[in-house]
Parts: structure tokens; sequence; C-alpha cells
């Protein structure tokens, strides 16, 4: 359960780490079509890495990184 609440707690503290998503991103460009996939794709790819970061910065391993990580990824790609 302490995993779990301390997983909550940082989530909430960095949710706001990303001021746009990537979809926020995309429309203010107006992509669409292939140009859209593969920005989407991108913004993903580096959501990802730049919330592993964080979550290794915090030194948080099993549930807690996994569910920091998946929470990090979803609110910078906006879903």
């Amino acid at each position: 359960m302490k995993i779990i609440a301390l997983a909550i707690t940082l989530t909430l503290a960095t949710s706001s780490a990303y001021a746009e998503s990537c979809k926020v991103t995309s429309a203010e460009k107006k992509l669409a079509g292939a140009a859209q996939t593969s920005f989407m794709k991108k913004c993903q790819t580096d959501a990802q890495k730049a919330c592993d970061t964080q979550a290794a910065e915090k030194k948080l391993n099993g549930a807690a990184k996994t569910s920091f990580t998946k929470k990090c990824v979803s609110d910078a790609v906006g879903t």
C-alpha cells in the first residue's frame, strides 16, 4: 500500500511537468496524416525517455516505477 501511495503522490506532483501535450502541439501545428503519425510517435518516444529518466532520478522501482512512468507518458502524450 505504501508503494501505491508513493506512486500516486509522485504522479500528482509531476503531472504538470508538461505544459502542452503532444496532441495539443500537433493540433497547434495543424498536422494531419503521416506527418501527425510521425510527430506523435517521436513525441511519445521522447516522453518515454524523459519519464524513465525522472523515475530513475526519483529512484523508483517495481510497481511505483511502472505506475509513475505510465501516468507520466500518458500526460505528456495527452491521452
